[in-house]
């Protein structure tokens, strides 16, 4: 049974305020990430489209490994894409919306697609923070580090993005970085 519960024409999520994530703000760490296809169901909200998302991870070789990547040519990179869900996900979760707040939108936007919310939603969260995609902090994002899309974190180098696969590296509205200098972050995947 989902853990939904009406209440007038209002649904109120219910488990969402004593989950372990309850009051935290879960934020993407430094990874390069773009948007591409078209914008699917999603809220109206800044820096959220309802695009899929994609990652880039640069790979880390040892010596012999980096000697078969280059006899086989091996790619350099991870392409991680994301499907409709997790992309909504990765979108909410720039470090001002609450675990709560992520539920509530997810839960609007996909309903009974993503039934129990705050389970899947949790799981969601947690599948990147074990890819060190994504940390979840006690207090909202200060912006420490930067979280745009199409930048390549100082801890890694990636190749220029090929044109011809419509990956659209570009800010949208909320997608902004204050100019405050940026502090060393959590590292990314490898």
């Amino acid at each position: 049974m989902d853990a939904a519960r009406i209440l007038g024409d209002e649904m109120e999520i219910v488990d969402k305020d004593t989950h372990h994530y309850s009051g935290m703000y879960p934020c993407r760490v430094p990874v390069w990430w773009a948007r591409f296809g078209e914008p699917e169901r999603h809220p109206n909200l800044a820096g959220v489209t309802g695009r899929k998302v994609i990652l880039r991870i640069e790979k880390r070789f040892n010596r012999f490994e980096r000697m078969l990547a280059k006899i086989f040519r091996a790619p350099r990179e991870v392409r991680r894409p994301f499907d409709p869900m997790n992309s909504m996900l990765w979108e909410l979760c720039n470090g001002s919306r609450t675990f709560e707040e992520i539920c509530e939108h997810m839960n609007d936007v996909f309903q009974e697609d993503i039934a129990p919310v705050v389970d899947r939603t949790a799981a969601g969260i947690d599948a990147l923070k074990r890819r060190n995609l994504m940390t979840v902090l006690t207090t909202e994002f200060t912006h420490k580090w930067s979280i745009q899309p199409g930048e390549v974190p100082a801890h890694q180098t990636l190749a220029p993005l090929d044109e011809s696969m419509k990956i659209d590296a570009g800010l949208v509205e909320g997608d902004e970085q204050p100019t405050d200098a940026l502090q060393d972050a959590p590292l990314a995947g490898q």
